[in-house]
């Protein structure tokens, strides 16, 4: 393993395990998930440059135009949150208080 894939992989797995454990507040969750997203973009870039794939290039940004779309609505669902139920701590959020 070479040390851009190993750079690219501990990021990616660094998120994951910062999603898993730190679930105290909304935020920390979507910026555990932007993370995962943008070490991925930059993986797909890396590797579309370095095969010299022409006919996947568009997927990068496809990839990032997910994203931001992806941290827009995770932005907005924690503005409501917050307005609805005065905090954005996950614990306080249940599916059966709708």
């Amino acid at each position: 393993m070479t040390p851009v894939h190993f750079t690219f992989s501990s990021t990616f797995i660094l998120g994951l395990t910062g999603l898993a454990f730190h679930r105290t507040h909304l935020l920390s969750a979507l910026l555990c998930l932007e993370g995962m997203m943008l070490s991925l973009f930059v993986a797909l870039s890396l590797w579309s440059l370095q095969f010299n794939v022409t006919n996947f290039s568009a997927a990068p940004m496809l990839l990032l135009a997910f994203s931001a779309c992806e941290a827009g609505a995770g932005l907005a669902l924690l503005v409501a949150t917050a307005r609805t139920h005065g905090t954005d701590h996950l614990q306080s959020l249940s599916l059966l208080q709708c």
